[in-house]
């Protein structure tokens, strides 16, 4: 069993299709070989709804319509004896923008209990967890309720969320002791500008993780740079360049970039933050660069996009 789909339900981790507890099979492959990956999705999925169910989607090994689900990029399912736990990690994400915000904080509290469980079991075992969108608030609340050496390394996909609750959440205990890789791209600048709209800063003058981030343990990858693309060629990551202006997919649909975070999760040895550093540009594009910048090769780019 690869893949372990648990769901948030009324504040504990419930096996998805069922009302069983997510406890005993936790226990069961918890103490396994390989790393535990945790999968968590963004704003508008609904586990069990009948269009939008995260686990028939980009969570599944066997998506009914998209084909850029995450698990077997990322190593799952082909019966490798190490390739690990995969945990799809499903929360209500539907609604208005604010009140999923709140619901994404209750499912990052039922998360760190899911992972806090997995570290008990095997404290030695790597668990890393990669979040799309407001997926990443939930990563980060789970990082308030959880012990040093717990995490890993989080990857951020166009996180939803500000500078200063990540910078909050990356100073507990369990933040300090992870690393935090921040995937940004200017395509995302309309859903980051709408997001600083519709959900009070923590901050006056606060900024989405967007725009950038300082820190020992964190490193951003703007994905629309070419001289981040350059870099990331250059030690192995083949990343292919942006087809779009506007896109808050494109972190998870872009050519290469799922194999990128594949080996960023299951080889950070030969990826450590330092080496992602070196070679990067040093600030991000400010925002709005990719809109006013005029097209470039035959046709241009295409405006925007749409997961399948």
């Amino acid at each position: 069993m690869p893949v372990v789909r648990i769901n948030s339900v009324e504040n504990r981790p419930q096996l998805h299709g069922t009302s069983r507890p997510a406890w005993p099979i936790l226990r069961r492959l918890g103490p396994g070989p390989g790393p535990v990956i945790v999968m968590i999705h963004g704003y508008k999925y609904e586990p069990g709804h009948a269009r939008h169910c995260p686990h028939r989607h980009i969570l599944s090994l066997h998506p009914a319509s998209l084909p850029d689900a995450w698990p077997r990029p990322l190593g799952f399912g082909a019966g490798h004896r190490d390739e690990g736990l995969g945990i799809a990690f499903g929360w209500n994400a539907r609604g208005a923008l604010w009140s999923a915000q709140a619901r994404a904080r209750d499912a990052g509290r039922v998360l760190a209990r899911v992972i806090g469980e997995l570290h008990r079991l095997a404290p030695a075992r790597p668990v890393h967890i990669v979040a799309h969108s407001m997926g990443t608030e939930v990563a980060l609340e789970a990082l308030h309720h959880l012990p040093a050496g717990a995490v890993d390394r989080i990857l951020s996909l166009t996180g939803a969320c500000y500078r200063s609750r990540t910078a909050t959440a990356l100073a507990t205990p369990a933040g300090q002791s992870a690393e935090f890789v921040n995937i940004t791209s200017r395509e995302n600048d309309p859903f980051d500008f709408l997001f600083e709209r519709l959900i009070t800063p923590p901050r006056p003058g606060d900024r989405s993780i967007g725009q950038g981030l300082d820190g020992p343990g964190t490193v951003t990858l703007q994905l629309d740079c070419p001289g981040t693309l350059d870099h990331l060629d250059r030690i192995g990551l083949p990343v292919a360049p942006p087809q779009r202006r506007i896109c808050h997919w494109s972190s998870y649909t872009r050519p290469g970039v799922l194999q990128m975070y594949s080996a960023l999760l299951r080889r950070p040895g030969a990826f450590p933050l330092d080496a992602l550093r070196r070679g990067l540009p040093p600030t991000p594009a400010p925002r709005w660069s990719r809109l006013i910048t005029l097209p470039s090769g035959p046709g241009g780019l295409r405006l925007a996009q749409k997961p399948g």
